[in-house]
């Protein structure tokens, strides 16, 4: 009865609940918003842009004006996850809170997006 219990418990929670770091308030966004993060360019407040392209192709340019490139697809829990052509890869999950579209690591930190 109490395995049944547990079960039950981990099948109602969202599997990105189980995983990520979110905060009261915080709304991943969904399939419809994911979906339009393709032809993005997403500004940070460190200056980096991450541009989603149509297709897949993905970049990433520092404030120094560097890029890496690689490809994006969307997990199955909502997560963002890149693939640079250098063989690092990462997954991130945006959240909106209140107002704010951000990017949330797998370490927890968080990321706001400047406004449009």
């Amino acid at each position: 009865m109490i395995r049944l219990l547990i079960l039950a418990m981990f099948v109602a929670t969202p599997l990105w609940a189980a995983e990520w770091l979110t905060k009261p308030g915080d709304v991943p966004l969904n399939p419809q918003e994911l979906d339009g993060l393709a032809g993005r360019t997403l500004t940070f407040y460190d200056d980096g842009q991450s541009k989603f392209s149509a297709g897949g192709a993905y970049s990433y340019t520092y404030a120094s004006g560097e890029s890496a490139f690689g490809t994006y697809s969307i997990a199955e829990d909502g997560s963002v996850c890149i693939q640079y052509r250098n063989g690092f890869g990462r997954c991130d999950l945006f959240v909106r809170s209140s107002d704010r579209l951000i990017l949330i690591n797998a370490k927890g930190e968080r990321y706001p997006v400047r406004p449009d």
